[in-house]
């Protein structure tokens, strides 16, 4: 399984990328305006430290023609640009004629099997469930990736499934194991990956027995 941050914070982006285990980088406005910076600016940073692995940026148009119009100036920033369309029927038109214009799409905002069917029929390249939120209404999230993930099996689907909204490093391990192509997580969930009280523990008497040993 691929591993996306969840971020527009380049120094973030910096620092996972030195872990060795990015494989890209997703964004929305929301992270954007996080940083308070320039847009162009901020896509300029990630696509220098991004330069070989896909980088999702939004669209913000509400009708099909402006979403297209904004995927073509997105895509002109960088050849590893990711449009993304939201999952609606407007975003159904955009996918199909940006993928016929070669122009690689991501559908966010997805909340059902429903959506994610349609969306890999015109050609998304990449669908992002959104697990947290359903989670935040009662509905478990990663029963919708386990439906995507077999739908998309069934039919022999190319479109990868993006787990994103992930709040929890149980949303990862659940993802990997219903096969999930991608997980897509913030900075701190990345961290907590490879924390374990053991490990802690561990190193600690490791140290203090190595303060024992005769030098």
């Amino acid at each position: 399984m691929k591993l996306f941050i969840d971020t527009a914070a380049i120094e973030e982006i910096r620092e996972a990328n030195a872990m060795g285990v990015l494989d890209g980088v997703t964004t929305n406005p929301s992270l954007v305006a996080k940083t308070g910076r320039d847009f162009k600016a901020v896509v300029k940073d990630i696509l220098k430290e991004i330069p070989d692995r896909p980088v999702s940026l939004e669209t913000t148009a509400l009708d099909a023609k402006g979403m297209i119009e904004q995927s073509k100036q997105l895509a002109d920033m960088g050849p590893n640009v990711i449009c993304k369309v939201p999952s609606t029927v407007e975003g159904l038109k955009a996918i199909k004629a940006l993928t016929g214009m070669g122009i690689k799409t991501n559908s966010t905002l997805c909340f059902s099997p429903n959506q994610a069917l349609l969306v890999a029929k015109a050609g998304a390249t990449f669908v992002s469930p959104f697990v947290g939120r359903l989670d935040d209404i009662s509905q478990v999230g990663m029963d919708i990736i386990a439906d995507i993930v077999q739908i998309f099996e069934n039919y022999d689907y190319e479109t990868e499934v993006l787990v994103a909204s992930v709040r929890n490093p149980l949303h990862v391990r659940e993802a990997a194991l219903l096969g999930a192509d991608i997980c897509t997580i913030p900075f701190s969930v990345i961290k907590q990956l490879m924390q374990h009280p053991l490990t802690d523990i561990g190193i600690d008497k490791f140290l203090k027995d190595w303060e024992k040993v005769p030098k």
